[in-house]
């Protein structure tokens, strides 16, 4: 089972990879700004308790944290030591984080993190080569005990090779982009990561088709409802296992 847990709220637009942001699409469409961040009634949603005074969110279950935002963004700076603190405490929980911000993650960071909290992973965001050769050589050396990538929106043809360590990825991940602006992306591209995963024995999960998905030279448009159950037959995906 999961949950998701939006702590707070709004983004602010920093690679090629948010120009069509989902987040943004949905706030217009409700007259909010996107790149205020604010804080959520349910910032405290692991640690709530029902009547009985047991957790809401049971033992066990997978936390999707910040969905809506980034963990990392610089306006919730001052709410984050308190989020890592109800993360702390629902040591029975899982995390699953997902950022474009791994050069800020030492920003208020627990004293006790050490090499990582075993109920977190952290997932770092590439959509294209430049993003790849920013972000994971920062990513690979910080202490975190489960590390993933997710390709996502796939924008380019993206060479993960030299940061595919077995011993240290767990899975890599690729989408395309949903949205009426959606981008394209390639099927080529998803099975070049895909071959990549399988030659440094990396767990491979095609996630996601996106809007427009080019594929044997025809251009797919495909609804938002079918995005993730087309990726699904495509039935390329290699040694996937959940983590944590």
């Amino acid at each position: 089972m999961s949950v998701s847990w939006n702590l707070w709220h709004g983004c602010r637009k920093i690679s090629p990879g948010c120009k069509y942001c989902y987040v943004y699409r949905q706030d217009e469409r409700h007259g909010k700004v996107s790149c205020v961040v604010t804080k959520t009634a349910n910032f405290n949603l692991p640690v709530k308790r029902k009547r009985d005074k047991s957790y809401r969110i049971p033992s066990g279950e997978m936390v999707y944290t910040c969905f809506t935002s980034d963990f990392f963004v610089e306006g919730a700076d001052e709410w984050r030591r308190e989020a890592w603190n109800m993360i702390k405490e629902r040591s029975d929980l899982k995390f699953f984080i997902i950022t474009k911000r791994v050069d800020r993650f030492y920003v208020s960071l627990p004293d006790d993190w050490g090499e990582g909290y075993e109920n977190v992973a952290i997932a770092c965001t590439v959509e294209n080569q430049p993003m790849a050769d920013y972000r994971l050589p920062i990513y690979l050396k910080l202490p975190i005990r489960h590390e993933l990538i997710v390709c996502a929106p796939l924008l380019e043809a993206i060479d993960l090779r030299k940061y595919l360590d077995p011993g240290k990825i767990e899975e890599v991940s690729v989408g395309g982009e949903s949205g009426n602006d959606a981008r394209i992306c390639d099927y080529n591209w998803i099975l070049d990561i895909r071959q990549q995963c399988v030659e440094a024995d990396v767990p491979f999960w095609f996630h996601q088709t996106g809007a427009r998905l080019l594929k044997d030279g025809k251009l797919f448009r495909i609804m938002r409802k079918f995005q993730h159950s087309q990726a699904r037959k495509a039935g390329i995906n290699f040694k996937v296992v959940r983590v944590l």
